[in-house]
């Protein structure tokens, strides 16, 4: 004889207690009231005659069969929701990070829509993991280093470059002829790439060594600008920089080298292959090689 089935209401109500760890946030999520949800759990464990959530004073935990049952219905209700977003027509949003908004994106993106009038664009601002039906996201750059969710199609674009960058003013008072030069400068960093400095001293061939970092900004946006003011020198992406290189706000004075990261783009295996997706994808790639292509 068959076991009875859970209810699906009983499914949904025991995956989002178990992933927001509450019955009061699962309850508020789905609409419904505290008891509803404690009914449906307690229905689902009488179903299935095993306990899946340990009940706390402060927080609720899945059991190790819970944990594996809330994953697969996470995954479940995900693939639903996408399977569904597909079939409604909607804008197309793209994620990267506010610096790439910024100094590479925004620049550029005129040219995207005019060649592509039909497709309706919005912006998603972050730069690390991501979930493609929960953030409805279509397509995101990032960088080869951040892992990709489980079911993205990722495409590899093109190589990162990375430099020190300053001001005309502050190299002509610093004088960095030579590499290790920059020893001897104030160097400035940016919190979401703390490494920076040890990444382009390994890529650019140098023994490592020391380096004494003078001021940290917490988004290369800021970074960038202090380092127009004259504030030190910086180690940046080139892409973030090429406008300031061309108007002479910023000069390279040992030029760019092939960092250890790659420019990538993610997009869901369930939406690669609808026409605004690839659209997008192939006017990215392209311009990313053509702006950050071979040096």
């Amino acid at each position: 004889m068959r076991p009875p089935r859970p209810s699906l209401n009983a499914l949904r109500a025991f995956e989002a207690t178990a992933r927001l760890r509450s019955f009061s946030a699962a309850a508020e999520e789905l609409s419904v009231t505290h008891g509803a949800i404690s009914r449906h759990v307690r229905s689902l464990e009488d179903t299935l005659g095993m306990r899946l959530l340990d009940r706390g004073a402060h927080a609720t935990e899945a059991t190790h069969e819970g944990a594996r049952l809330a994953e697969g219905l996470s995954s479940a209700f995900n693939l639903i929701q996408v399977s569904l977003d597909q079939l409604q027509p909607g804008p197309l949003t793209l994620s990267c990070s506010e610096s790439i908004m910024m100094y590479w994106l925004l620049p550029r993106i005129a040219l995207f829509r005019k060649k592509h009038p039909d497709v309706e664009l919005q912006f998603n601002m972050s730069h690390g993991p991501i979930d493609f039906a929960r953030d409805k996201i279509g397509v995101a750059l990032r960088l080869s280093k951040f892992e990709a969710p489980k079911d993205a199609v990722i495409s590899e674009v093109v190589d990162e470059w990375i430099g020190p960058v300053c001001s005309a003013e502050y190299m002509q008072s610093q004088r960095p002829l030579v590499l290790s030069d920059v020893r001897r400068c104030r160097l400035l960093v940016s919190g979401t790439r703390p490494l920076a400095w040890a990444e382009w001293q390994k890529a650019s061939g140098q023994a490592p060594g020391d380096l004494t970092i003078a001021d940290s900004f917490e988004h290369f946006y800021l970074l960038i600008q202090a380092a127009k003011c004259g504030l030190g020198i910086a180690n940046v992406p080139r892409m973030l920089v090429q406008d300031d290189l061309s108007a002479g706000t910023l000069v390279a004075p040992f030029d760019f080298v092939r960092g250890p990261n790659k420019l990538v783009l993610w997009s869901s295996a369930l939406t690669s292959g609808k026409p605004d997706v690839d659209a997008l994808k192939g006017w990215l790639s392209r311009e990313l090689a053509r702006s950050e292509g071979v040096s």
